[in-house]
């Protein structure tokens, strides 16, 4: 079953990092079998009071996938930019229809 990463940039403290980051992660989402879906956008709340700040979602075609793309060798030095550059809040969602 698919497999989302869903991720909320809540703050950028590094421009530079991030722009970086942006430039090398999809190459390195894409051998891991993901693909993004949505990269911020107009967000339109309809109930609740949370609101993401700046969401991503990429879909893995499983579980495995995701996980290992997050926890390999090729995505761990890009991760470190990441928490470096900016503060994220990041959910892996397992389809389950």
């Amino acid at each position: 079953m698919k497999a989302f990463g869903i991720f909320d940039v809540l703050s950028i403290h590094d421009e530079e990092g991030m722009a970086r980051y942006r430039e090398q992660v999809v190459p390195v989402v894409e051998r891991f079998g993901g693909r993004y879906v949505a990269v911020g956008g107009p967000l339109e709340p309809v109930e609740g009071a949370e609101r993401p700040t700046f969401p991503v979602i990429i879909e893995f075609p499983d579980m495995d996938c995701a996980r290992a793309w997050y926890g390999s060798a090729e995505y761990a030095e890009l991760k470190d930019l990441r928490h470096r550059s900016a503060h994220t809040q990041a959910y892996f969602l397992q389809a389950i229809i």
